[in-house]
């Protein structure tokens, strides 16, 4: 099946949406190290610098998280995203999937950041997201599954071939 402009994204909007997802992941899997570092702190011991090394990254890729988003938000609205293959209630879900995500994508470094800063409650609320996050995660990849293995509409093609 060949990309119309229509149907895909462009170079950019798809290395931002892999480059952010990889970076999701990341924290995902070593976010655990900031809450070590800030128990460590509170009870006075030192943190291993394991920890204290991946408390750091979380915090810088968190902070380059949000910045990538809204590059890819600017992006969205300046280059527009293809039409959605599917009507009724599949078009629906797809909308309401990626605005969750770029809600979370934006709300989970900001709650974080205040967190950092101010404290409680955002460090209970940033910790809130990193369940939704996995929920949508595995949402969005059953979805993208499903449409290319199931309904053969070329979705997965969109964001894996770009259109220029």
């Amino acid at each position: 099946m060949d990309i119309h402009p229509t149907e895909g994204y462009t170079r950019l909007q798809i290395a931002l949406h892999w480059i952010i997802a990889a970076l999701v992941i990341l924290q995902l899997v070593f976010g655990e190290s900031i809450g070590e570092v800030i128990r460590a702190g509170e009870r006075g011991t030192v943190p291993s610098t394991f920890d204290q090394v991946f408390a750091s990254v979380h915090y810088w890729v968190g902070i380059s998280i949000l910045a990538l988003v809204a590059l890819r938000l600017w992006l969205r609205r300046l280059l527009g995203a293809p039409p959605a293959p599917q009507e009724g209630w599949m078009q629906t879900a797809a909308k309401l999937s990626h605005l969750a995500f770029y809600v979370v994508l934006v709300l989970m470094p900001v709650t974080g950041l205040l967190a950092f800063y101010v404290g409680d409650p955002y460090g209970d609320i940033h910790e809130l997201g990193k369940p939704l996050l996995i929920v949508l995660i595995a949402l969005h990849a059953c979805a993208a599954l499903y449409h290319q293995f199931w309904l053969k509409d070329g979705t997965l093609r969109r964001i894996l071939v770009p259109r220029d």
